[in-house]
């Protein structure tokens, strides 16, 4: 198996089965119908591409993986591996949490026609709050959850309920509640899950201005 991963990853990196090498196979089995293995393998070989050409294209696989991808092996220290795994665990999960909550934070401002702010790190940390929209005096919170597989909707309501004392700390002193926004991703897009909560905060917002 670990001998099949190298010789794939290897012929893909350098295109080695790209069409300009090994011709049109899908094309070509078509051509040819074959019924057998053996059918098929004297078709390729005499109507698509030579038994000294593919040869050929094995020897330089043997070269790219022995001679180039060898090379770059033993240039790999442990220090470079430490760092790949940090970075691919913490700095892209990190990046993609951003991106996740900007794209939701640009949907819900475009649905309520209103500004919403990133809140300020003191109320991160004392009131559970993201984001914010501000109503003449006072404020709405806004707090992004990001739902996916790897996390459950139960553990989510929990951290919510353990929340609440917080989120009924900044109504008291800003008059606004706080809405709890869960995303999810559908196909290639990030999306809010909870729709409904865009109505609360519609209906927060005319009360507030009254």
């Amino acid at each position: 198996m670990a001998k099949e991963w190298i010789l794939n990853s290897a012929m893909n990196r350098f295109q080695l089965n790209f069409k300009r090498n090994v011709g049109p196979t899908s094309e070509s089995i078509r051509q040819c119908a074959p019924k057998t293995l053996d059918e098929w393998r004297e078709y390729y070989l005499k109507n698509v591409r030579s038994r000294e050409h593919i040869e050929s294209l094995g020897k330089k696989l043997y070269v790219k993986i022995t001679e180039v991808i060898q090379s770059e092996v033993e240039e790999i220290t442990e220090q470079d591996c430490i760092d790949y795994i940090m970075q691919l665990v913490i700095d892209r999960t990190f990046d993609g949490y951003v991106t996740e909550i900007k794209t939701v934070y640009g949907q819900l401002e475009k649905e309520l026609g209103a500004k919403i702010e990133p809140a300020p790190d003191e109320w991160d940390r004392l009131f559970n709050v993201d984001f914010f929209i501000k109503i003449r005096d006072n404020y709405i919170g806004i707090q992004i959850k990001p739902v996916n597989q790897g996390i459950q909707l139960s553990q989510i309501f929990k951290e919510k309920d353990l929340q609440s004392k917080t989120h009924e700390k900044f109504t008291r002193q800003y008059g606004g509640k706080v809405f709890y926004i869960f995303s999810s991703k559908v196909g290639e897009k990030k999306e809010i899950r909870n729709k409904e909560v865009i109505d609360e905060i519609r209906q927060e917002m005319e009360q507030l201005k009254k």
